[in-house]
């Protein structure tokens, strides 16, 4: 297309020319177009926030060689705008830094401003101040929330531009979002959702940053606006203008965790089979959500209920380890597709081809004549032969797409998994043991109904805390005169949730909790006395919500009651409108016991005098760094509920006493059919989350401070720190394919556990030979291997003396198993 034509209907042709390279949207080819060549781009998420700065470029530098173009982040409101105007970008919060990182590495980036942003963040990512501005409504035609946004937008777009980082201006940003998942929800703000998105637009589009907007799950999205594709399929979608490029924004290569429940788990086939499925149909940029996940450091986590570890399943896992099969079977898909590139962005012609029982061929060519072919087999259950004449014949297990280059060469199928599966080990270090001292939790003001504000009525938490703190108190008095009616009463409480505890009289009644995160009544038995007596409620919050219309008006606390004693005989005295006294946060909050720079410690007491299974309390213990450079994880399994600090740092809220279902789990996966979050679970009957990320970053060379705030009750004697390693490395690859074994920096191959090439069966830990394998398996293996940090070859039957079966037209596999 000619300039002159292209400009000539540039509300629908975006093109942004710059003295360093372009970013064009060629609305006729429905490409994208980067420095003048038609792209295919593989993007992935790594929220910064979510990781350290010194994790930054090791997580780059593993995308990339992973295969990606870009890298994808959020941007955070309610982090970098904690208080109204007063702004925070540094530490992990220097979004500039990440970006030019990601372009120093030769990679692009995709920023998304939101500012809504969803991703199991706490409140969706908003700051709890702008909730509580007088007459705001949130996501839609309010004008105090669209003047909000609006100076947040900017000012995000502003610290960008002061830092070069468009491409319009020589930076890595290709693409920007605006709003998120809107689309998704909509219908419920009627009329004043649509006034509302088109602002979004026209908003977005005014701050003139020389590269496309775009939104995801917007169907109506104005142009020239593109509208993208969140899920864990896209190949179906097809953009609102049909000439635009269609875009995977979020394709879920896992997905999260809430407290109670088994770990998720998708499969590296059904993953590769996703992306693979997209750009058969014309897909032109998949990126992965997550690509690295990273931890809700603080009290990031969302929900209500999401936990600490944010893992995703993600080709990166939390640690920052490669999460294989499932990284190196992408890489391979990323290069397969990738060959295709000149083919798929510039293709003449297109043509699907239906050879019956779920199989489909589609064939792309450009003006050259050259090909690039995808062959689909969607049926569920069976594998199918395909003869496609004199392009060849090929085996397409059930749901697989196979690749083929020049459409007569195979040269991956999503089913055929040949990279390496790693499975980790946690080492635990037995000369670094606690010693624990340990101080109650102060609470001298609460029990004797000590606080503020106060009202005659019960109030919503967050409009109390403002989400300074998880916990609020709730304190009121009531008079007894007859304690035959009251001396074994009721307590009932209706909240809105997290959990609650109850005082009495400065005596612990008990906890509970929902299982759900939503409302729920708590009830304990209580006596009260004679006279004047003093009741203390504590809620707690687990994250806020973040997904849903209306989410951000969930109300969380004892909002509204009621709170009821029930005597003898039924009798009821509501105190609901009683004059209640409200306290934000815990004094050892206040006092910041956690961080043991900027307060006395706790006082001791001996190893065996410490308090176990009480709640409340506050524990301390010093450690040594674990030597090496392998990530580091702290055990808390016997602890209750509460909060972790290192140094002073959050690694987050723990819920070790919150046991996954004991049914569910398999230790097989199918990966064929579409992957729901409750296929292919994992953990079952154990915590939800037991070991939580220590960043290197935030320990010393010499002694750290482990703090520990436990809530219910829990046990910390089996508390301790471990590093995360390559424990036992397997691969299971198929003649003609690469081998690649690696271990982990500092560590080499010490043992081939097994190694078979022929027709071995099982999986890796459960290997077994087959009905014929090559005798000299082993030895072949131990002579290219042992003693490597890395080894790999290309797997050929003279490779192995040229062994076959009796089938000598049957395709070998080498199975190995080794020891890091």
């Amino acid at each position: 297309m000619s300039y002159s034509s292209f400009t000539s209907i540039l509300l629908f042709n975006l093109i942004l020319l710059y003295s360093c390279f372009a970013i064009d949207v060629d609305y006729d080819s429905k490409a994208l177009i980067i420095n003048g060549e038609r792209r295919l781009i593989f993007s992935g998420a790594i929220h910064y926030p979510r990781s350290t700065v010194e994790m930054w470029p090791d997580l780059i530098q593993k995308a990339k060689d992973g295969g990606l173009d870009a890298i994808e982040t959020y941007i955070f409101w309610d982090v970098h705008e904690p208080v109204q105007r007063e702004y925070n970008f540094s530490g992990n919060l220097d979004f500039v830094k990440f970006f030019k990182l990601i372009q120093e590495a030769g990679l692009y980036g995709i920023i998304r401003i939101g500012p809504y942003v969803c991703a199991e963040w706490n409140y969706g990512g908003f700051p709890l101040w702008l909730h509580n501005m007088s007459g705001i409504k949130l996501r839609t035609d309010n004008p105090v929330y669209k003047n909000e946004m609006q100076i947040f937008t900017t000012k995000i777009v502003d610290v960008a531009k002061e830092a070069n980082l468009f491409a319009s201006q020589g930076g890595p940003i290709i693409l920007a979002q605006i709003e998120n998942e809107y689309g998704d929800i909509m219908s419920h703000y009627n009329d004043s959702g649509k006034v509302y998105i088109n602002w979004c637009a026209q908003m977005a589009l005014a701050q003139k940053i020389g590269v496309p907007w775009i939104m995801c799950q917007q169907p109506d999205a104005p142009q020239p606006i593109i509208n993208t594709c969140n899920g864990h399929y896209c190949h179906n979608f097809q953009p609102n203008n049909p000439k635009s490029p269609k875009m995977f924004t979020e394709n879920w290569i896992g997905w999260f965790q809430k407290w109670g429940e088994r770990v998720p788990h998708r499969t590296a086939q059904d993953s590769a089979f996703s992306v693979a499925r997209f750009f058969q149909n014309g897909g032109v940029l998949n990126n992965y959500y997550m690509y690295h996940g990273g931890t809700n450091f603080g009290r990031t986590s969302g929900g209500p209920y999401i936990t600490t570890s944010y893992d995703y399943d993600a080709p990166i896992d939390e640690y920052g380890n490669l999460n294989q099969p499932k990284w190196g079977h992408l890489k391979d898909l990323h290069a397969s597709i990738k060959l295709g590139e000149k083919v798929l962005t510039n293709y003449s012609t297109r043509n699907d081809k239906d050879l019956g029982n779920g199989i489909t061929l589609t064939t792309y060519t450009n003006s050259t004549g050259a090909r690039f072919c995808f062959l689909n087999n969607n049926d569920t259950n069976n594998d199918a032969n395909v003869d496609l004449q004199n392009d060849g014949k090929y085996f397409v297990p059930a749901w697989s797409v196979t690749i083929l280059n020049g459409c007569n060469q195979e040269v991956f199928n999503t089913a055929k998994v040949n990279s390496q599966t790693s499975i980790m080990v946690k080492k635990s270090d037995d000369d670094n043991k606690l010693t624990w001292e340990w101080k109650m939790e102060p609470k001298k003001d609460t029990m004797l109904g000590n606080g503020s504000p106060k009202a005659y009525q019960l109030l919503e938490q967050k409009e109390v805390t403002s989400d300074a703190s998880d916990y609020l108190w709730y304190m009121t008095s009531v008079d007894i005169n007859d304690t035959s009616i009251w001396s074994n009463a009721t307590l009932r409480v209706d909240t809105m949730g997290h959990t609650l505890h109850g005082y009495v009289n400065r005596r612990y009644v008990g906890y509970q909790f929902s299982q759900t995160g939503n409302q729920f009544t708590y009830e304990k038995q209580v006596s009260l006395k004679n006279g004047t007596n003093i009741i203390t409620l504590l809620s707690a919050t687990v994250g806020l919500a973040n997904y849903g219309a209306w989410f951000d008006e969930i109300k969380v606390g004892i909002s509204g009651g009621p709170v009821q004693l029930i005597g003898k005989n039924n009798v009821t005295m509501d105190l609901s409108t009683n004059f209640w006294s409200y306290k934000v946060g815990l004094n050892g909050e206040r006092r910041r016991l956690y961080d043991s720079q900027s307060q006395p410690q706790p006082h001791g007491a001996s190893w065996r005098a410490i308090p176990i299974g009480q709640p409340m309390i506050w524990y301390k213990a010093e450690f040594k760094s674990p030597l090496g450079t392998n990530p580091v994880v702290v055990d808390l399994q016997g602890l209750g509920k509460g909060h972790a600090w290192v140094n002073g740092h959050s690694i987050g809220r723990y819920w070790s006493s919150w046991i996954t279902p004991s049914d569910g789990c398999s230790n097989t996966c199918d990966y064929r059919g579409n992957y729901t979050p409750e296929k292919c679970k994992t953990n079952c009957g154990n915590p939800s989350q037991r070991w939580y990320h220590v960043p290197r970053s935030f320990m010393n060379d010499g002694l750290n401070t482990l703090v520990l705030f436990e809530e219910i009750g829990g046990n910390p004697l089996s508390v301790q720190f471990q590093t995360v390693t390559t424990g036992t490395v397997c691969a299971n690859v198929y003649e003609g394919k690469q081998l690649e074994l690696s271990c982990q920096s500092g560590q080499v191959i010490s043992q081939i556990q097994f190694a078979s090439f022929g027709n071995p069966e099982g999986q890796c830990g459960s290997f077994k030979k087959g009905s014929w394998d090559a005798t000299n398996s082993q030895a072949v293996m131990e002579a290219a291997c042992v003693g490597t940090n890395s080894c790999g070859f290309s797997v050929t039957k003279e490779m192995f003396g040229g062994a076959t079966s009796a089938n000598n037209s049957s395709i070998a596999r080498l199975a190995v198993q080794v020891t890091c």
